[in-house]
């Protein structure tokens, strides 16, 4: 038997390794965000400086008044919101009670389908999208931006869904019907508050998914619909690659995602935690 102190030891050193690993992993990203925050309030001499310029002595705010005056970025930026929103919406309308229907009928080969049609690259139904669109009469307007992302943000609510609902206890579900609800009135009254952790999630990620999707938008999208991954593709010209605007339009992308993220991390954590240990 291991004595107490020892015990203290393996423990600690166990938190070590785990803080460590968590700062190897995790080091990189903030990295690099803390440098696009940099470039972002730098004039152009001094993000072309060398030795590097970290600190910006003193901060500017041009670039971000450049992105927006030369970009139309608050057009775009309404864009987004408008593709973000409605495709995050129509996806918990449509894979929230497909979920449950899925995970009720435990139709394991439709669950499949669903996780191949999220792994699917968004490349392999560009072309035919595009060419039905054309057909439509839609390219350039914001209806096939909302409609393509609901290629991305229904399979991951569904698949989501499937594990909270399946985890959720049927005996109360079989009371309601037993009480004299249909089906229906046990989803809505029963099973959806029950699993209420599992649409946050779901509802969070999809958003985050949509919000960065860039494929779509460079193809379906026209010069006064784009979203803002395109614009900040936009950022870039021919002739030189200007680092300020380039990291102020990239941290106007990320921002939103970022601040999302951080408000909501516990409700993040705390519905993974319960869909994995349900479902388990």
């Amino acid at each position: 038997m291991m004595s107490p102190a020892r015990a203290r030891l393996h423990r600690l050193l166990g938190k070590v390794g785990l803080y460590f690993s968590v700062v190897v992993l995790v080091s990189p990203a903030i990295l690099f965000f803390l440098w696009m925050l940099s470039l972002s309030f730098k004039n152009e001499a001094d993000n072309t400086a060398y030795p590097p310029v970290f600190i910006p002595s003193p901060p500017t705010l041009d670039n971000f008044v450049d992105v927006f005056a030369k970009n139309d970025f608050l057009t775009y930026t309404i864009n987004s919101v408008i593709v973000s929103f409605s495709a995050t919406g129509l996806a918990l309308l449509l894979g929230v009670p497909a979920g449950y229907g899925i995970a009720k009928a435990k139709a394991g080969k439709a669950a499949v389908l669903i996780l191949i049609a999220r792994v699917t690259p968004g490349l392999s139904y560009l072309i035919p999208l595009f060419l039905l669109f054309q057909w439509l009469g839609l390219l350039g307007t914001l209806t096939p931006l909302v409609i393509t992302h609901l290629v991305i943000t229904v399979p991951i609510v569904v698949w989501i869904m499937i594990g909270f609902f399946e985890g959720l206890p049927g005996e109360l579900e079989e009371a309601a019907l037993v009480d004299g609800a249909n089906i229906w009135q046990a989803f809505r009254h029963v099973a959806m508050p029950l699993a209420q952790p599992g649409i946050v999630v779901a509802m969070i990620l999809a958003f985050i998914f949509s919000w960065n999707n860039f494929i779509f938008g460079v193809v379906l999208a026209g010069r006064s619909t784009r979203t803002l991954p395109v614009a900040v593709y936009n950022v870039l010209t021919f002739e030189q690659i200007s680092w300020g605007p380039l990291a102020a339009a990239a941290l106007v992308v990320t921002a939103p995602v970022l601040l999302l993220t951080l408000l909501m991390q516990k409700q993040i954590v705390a519905g993974l935690t319960t869909g994995g240990v349900k479902g388990g």
